[in-house]
């Protein structure tokens, strides 16, 4: 028995399968979620930073005394030649190196022993110990200037009182740059207590225990144990100490000396606020800033990378 076939007809298309796009569509929202969801924090970062930045780079290039009616002369690389010849410039930078050293003492040595000797505290009493030490970072600076200006007054404060001294310490160009790094140590000395003893509390107490057993001592516990796994917090209170720290002082220094006497106050970042408002020098403000910008972050870096090497992380 034979089947006849229908033959098929020469214009219709045999239909071609289309390729299924949906499954790309998904796994490319997939990956720009995470992009959605950093873009308003990277908006603000590019425009509160790298805007703002790259206006400052250009500003160092001009002439200009900040009047809106003056008109803005290229002057290209002249401002910062003209920085770097400054005295000032360059004795700024010696004024906030030795600012750093000084607070150093007061943000990392001190923190760290008062926050093994409150170890041996109760837990109640420590609580109301570190409350007590943190108050000075929560009071505002110009408000500490100037309660400290009363203290410090010549003849009638209470410096000069317990001292029996009438020495005016605030414009003596000997004492004032040291009076600034008192008052700021004693300002961040609570912040830097604190951030110690949460270091502190991330390391285990299991280390102490296998110690003890092996026959270890409490110094050598504190020096091969507890120290080495607290470099990571060591080194981060030191970063935070390079970076912030002619920051933090800018409001003291504008209460009490306004960067003086002869200067003797006056680091890079008050220097840099000085040329801008009152030489109204923007160009030359603008190239202080560049430079600044620049150098805390080399050091930065170098920091960060020392942090990587030396630094012992309890994995």
């Amino acid at each position: 028995m034979f089947v006849l076939e229908a033959p098929q007809e020469s214009g219709t298309a045999v239909p071609e399968q289309v390729p299924a796009r949906r499954p790309a569509r998904r796994r490319l929202l997939r990956r720009a979620v995470p992009y959605l969801y950093l873009a308003p924090a990277l908006s603000l970062l590019v425009l509160w930073t790298y805007r703002p930045l790259a206006q400052a780079f250009e500003l160092s290039t001009l002439s200009w005394n900040l009047l809106p009616t003056s008109p803005m002369r290229s002057v290209g690389a002249a401002n910062y030649q003209r920085l770097l010849e400054l005295p000032s410039f360059s004795g700024s930078i010696w004024r906030t190196v030795v600012l750093i050293v000084g607070l150093l003492p007061f943000t990392v040595l001190l923190p760290v022993l008062i926050a093994f000797a409150s170890r041996r505290v109760s837990a109640r009493a420590r609580t109301a110990y570190q409350a007590f030490a943190f108050a000075p970072f929560l009071v505002a600076p110009v408000a500490a200037a100037a309660v400290w200006r009363w203290l410090l007054h010549p003849g009638s404060g209470a410096v000069d009182r317990v001292l029996g001294t009438d020495r005016n310490w605030v414009y003596d160009a000997k004492a004032a740059p040291w009076v600034i790094i008192a008052i700021t140590g004693w300002h961040l000395l609570g912040f830097a207590m604190l951030v110690v003893w949460a270091g502190l509390a991330g390391i285990s107490n299991d280390y102490d225990e296998a110690a003890r057993v092996d026959g270890a001592g409490p110094r050598q516990i504190c020096r091969w144990i507890t120290l080495p796994l607290l470099s990571p917090t060591l080194l981060f209170l030191v970063l935070t100490t390079v970076l912030l720290s002619p920051t933090l002082t800018f409001p003291l220094i504008d209460s009490m000396t306004q960067g003086g006497p002869a200067q003797a106050t006056t680091n890079i970042y008050y220097l840099l606020w000085d040329y801008a408002f009152h030489s109204f020098d923007a160009g030359l403000s603008a190239a202080a800033g560049v430079l600044l910008f620049v150098g805390f972050g080399v050091v930065a870096g170098a920091l960060v990378w020392i942090s990587e090497k030396v630094a012992f992380h309890d994995d």
